[in-house]
């Protein structure tokens, strides 16, 4: 009876044992099914192109101002974004003490560094960015107050002056922070910041360069500011493959 009942035991051990074997098989086997069924992420690389909405509907509403910027970037790796912008600008500016006319076009190019990680099929950016600005402009001085030490004994002199000067130009470096949301198939809007600091600019030799198309008013020195609210739309062009985050050798997955 001894003998039987060790035998039984026996062979219950070595039962047990195939079944565990073939359980672990088995979960090897589903698991790499599944892993190999997972399909892997890719994302969309193209052109954006787009306008300015800003300076277009203040050209609407604000007698002495005509603008219109075009945008556009293409995606160069995962977060790195080739970008320009494009644009003519022609504003009067009435002062307490002048008033003058400026015209011109401008040009920057830069990049974009898109830090948001979409998750899904989206395509927001979160960016930072930087670019260089040139613009080539003309300005016009139309009238001027002289300077009255005594206002008591009467108001200044306004003088009708009409003088021109062409072939002005200036070159800046700006920092652009903003923020780009697909808000249906490939239409996307978006706005961003912009903060400016001039590095050289033609003057003409009686006068300064009180607005610069593209930089802005110069008020402050060699700084400014800007701001521009887009709609864009993206052509696509290619796909690429997400590659998945390598596991750091030491950790469990």
């Amino acid at each position: 009876m001894k003998h039987i009942s060790r035998f039984t035991f026996s062979l219950a051990l070595v039962l047990l044992s195939f079944s565990g074997l073939a359980q672990e098989k088995k979960t090897t086997k589903n698991d790499t099914i599944k892993q190999d069924s997972i399909v892997p992420k890719k994302e969309r690389y193209g052109l954006r192109v787009g306008v300015d909405l800003f300076k277009l509907t203040r050209s609407f509403y604000e007698k002495e101002y005509r603008a219109l910027e075009l945008v556009g970037d293409y995606r160069l790796t995962r977060h790195y974004y080739l970008a320009a912008e494009i644009g003519n600008e022609n504003k009067t500016v009435d002062d307490d003490r002048i008033n003058f006319t400026t015209k011109g076009t401008y040009l920057k190019v830069g990049f974009d560094y898109n830090s948001f990680e979409n998750w899904g099929n989206m395509e927001n950016i979160i960016s930072l960015g930087l670019r260089y600005g040139a613009s080539s402009f003309s300005q016009t001085r139309n009238s001027y107050l002289l300077y009255n030490p005594y206002p008591y004994f009467g108001s200044s002199t306004e003088i009708i002056d009409g003088t021109p000067y062409k072939g002005l130009s200036a070159q800046w470096l700006e920092v652009v922070a903003g923020v780009k949301v697909k808000v249906f198939n490939n239409f996307f809007v978006g706005f961003s910041f912009r903060g400016n600091r001039l590095l050289s600019q033609k003057k003409p030799s009686n006068f300064d360069n009180l607005y610069i198309p593209g930089f802005n008013r110069t008020y402050n020195g060699n700084f400014g500011v800007g701001f521009n609210y887009t709609v864009s739309y993206f052509i696509p062009l290619y796909k690429a493959t997400v590659k998945p985050k390598e596991t750091p050798k030491g950790k469990k997955k």
